[in-house]
């Protein structure tokens, strides 16, 4: 559950502009996470998340850390992806990944995050990943650098 509620927090900020804990704890709770104001003040140190001036509005907002500004967060990503993903195969050059339910958008920001160069694109639904590689050899590469991930 907490791996769950901590990849749609990532997805939250990632969609949102979240300026308090507690709007986050709203959203969470639209989206039938029972959680408290707390829990997420804990998920928000764990998952290295900062605050940062939005453009578009001027106001602060919660967004996660970028890639080399906390490699605490991409170790954070990685055990998520570690303890969501069940399944991983290439045809060609894409590559399916399979998910616990509610994962597959973890598992997607996840594999951005490690920015592996043979990836030209993800998109994660509720239980499955779709990654789209340069070619047949960077599908078949990308497997295994996941593989060696899970163990």
């Amino acid at each position: 559950m907490k791996f769950q509620r901590q990849a749609k927090i990532l997805e939250l900020v990632d969609r949102f502009e979240i300026e308090t804990q507690e709007e986050l704890t709203g959203h969470l709770r639209a989206m039938g996470y029972n959680t408290t104001q707390a829990t997420v003040s804990r998920d928000i140190k764990e998952l290295r998340l900062i605050k940062t001036l939005s453009a578009e509005t001027g106001k602060y907002k919660y967004t996660a850390a970028s890639a080399g500004a906390a490699d605490s967060f991409t170790t954070r990503l990685r055990n998520i992806f570690r303890e969501c993903v069940t399944e991983i195969d290439a045809a060609q050059n894409m590559v399916v990944i399979k998910t616990l339910p509610g994962l597959g958008q973890a598992a997607a920001m996840a594999i951005d995050s490690m920015r592996a160069s043979g990836v030209v694109g993800t998109l994660g639904g509720d239980d499955t990943v779709f990654a789209v590689m340069r070619d047949n050899e960077s599908a078949a590469h990308f497997c295994q650098q996941a593989r060696d991930i899970l163990k």
